[in-house]
């Protein structure tokens, strides 16, 4: 019998796999609808094209940041990257059925648990932020706004030139368009949920 450790990182391996798959085919079938080259994407997006050809294969896993860059472009925002589309006026995302779009070694972890579709697109996440991490985020499109309470343990998210320290229970609303990140200087593990409305996605002078 295999170690548990070794079990839980090929069930990772597996579902990471499979997320790359449901990302890269709908990437692909967004680009085709539109009849774009993968040049066009690539420079549309601010990625390279052997990123955007890996990305579409499903032979890597792409940050956060390349993801984001690509849904703006196609349109489409993030949500509808992650998940093929579920033609149901009702959606549900069970427990651990979330897309993990960032892990760090220190135990932190990203989940994009719900969205919505474009032109307004609703991110719902759940973040766990192990001891020590720093995630860090250039500023989205124009009009992006954040919204973050704390469920566990104590973090501080710095946006632009201010931090703001926030324990259980606290809440902060910011405008996302600017450099930001979520950071826990602690030693203990922090938890937080975190809503992002991007409005206009797909619309003409989006990107800003």
């Amino acid at each position: 019998m295999l170690p548990i450790r070794v079990q839980y990182d090929a069930l990772m391996d597996a579902s990471t796999s499979d997320l790359n798959t449901v990302i890269g085919s709908r990437v692909r079938e967004e680009r085709q609808a539109r009849h774009w080259t993968l040049d066009q994407l690539a420079d549309a997006a601010g990625v390279s094209r052997r990123t955007l050809i890996s990305v579409e294969k499903g032979t890597v896993n792409p940050s956060v940041g390349t993801l984001l860059g690509i849904g703006d472009a196609l349109g489409v925002g993030l949500p509808a990257l992650v998940a093929p589309p579920v033609p149901a006026p009702v959606k549900v995302v069970r427990g651990g059925e979330g897309a993990a779009l960032w892990t760090s070694e220190s135990g932190g972890c990203a989940v994009l648990v719900a969205g919505t579709e474009p032109p307004d697109v609703l991110e719902l996440w759940d973040w766990t932020l192990g001891p020590g991490d720093r995630h860090a985020s250039e500023g989205h499109s124009a009009g992006t706004t954040e919204l973050l309470q704390v469920l566990k343990g104590a973090i501080t998210v710095e946006v632009a030139e201010q931090a703001v320290d926030l324990r259980v229970g606290d809440a902060v609303s910011f405008l996302g368009d600017v450099a930001h990140a979520y950071v826990n200087t602690g030693n203990r593990p922090a938890r937080f949920s975190l809503a992002v409305h991007e409005p206009g996605v797909g619309s003409e002078g989006h990107r800003g």
